[in-house]
């Protein structure tokens, strides 16, 4: 990066409005619950489908959530996250990091673009090892004349 996270196209700002179960998703991240190696990010764990987020369809499970209401959510506790998203008010701004499948230490549902799959070498590697032990075996075994 280069430094300046506003010029990165995988950042956007959402705005939610809270609906009668909240603003719809689920927090995980913090000072003292990394979610994401060496990153205290807080980053979105749960999208409910009916809620405000879910219903929106822009904000996606991974996601890292870089402030609210322009407030920054950097070196907080969850606990202080948390608040921050309780007490957001009714229409909630949302600057958002699109997530990034290869950092996340949970599953993912998605694979890093660009690199090749060996399980098909390795399928043609055994096939060609059983031929040749095949191979081996029909030649010496003896042969019948008639």
């Amino acid at each position: 990066m280069n430094g300046s996270v506003h010029s990165s196209p995988t950042v956007v700002d959402i705005k939610l409005k809270r609906g009668p179960s909240g603003l719809g998703f689920n927090i995980v991240g913090g000072v003292d619950q990394q979610f994401v190696v060496n990153d205290s990010g807080i980053y979105v764990s749960k999208i409910k489908e009916d809620g405000a987020a879910g219903l929106d369809g822009r904000l996606t499970e991974g996601d890292k959530i870089l402030a609210i209401n322009g407030t920054k959510l950097e070196n907080l506790t969850h606990r202080d996250a948390v608040e921050l998203f309780r007490t957001a008010g009714e229409d909630v701004e949302l600057r958002v990091r699109k997530k990034f499948a290869h950092h996340m230490n949970g599953p993912t549902d998605s694979q890093p673009k660009h690199e090749p799959s060996v399980f098909p070498l390795g399928v043609l590697a055994a096939l060609a090892g059983a031929a040749a032990i095949l191979a081996l075996f029909y030649m010496r075994q003896p042969r019948k004349h008639f």
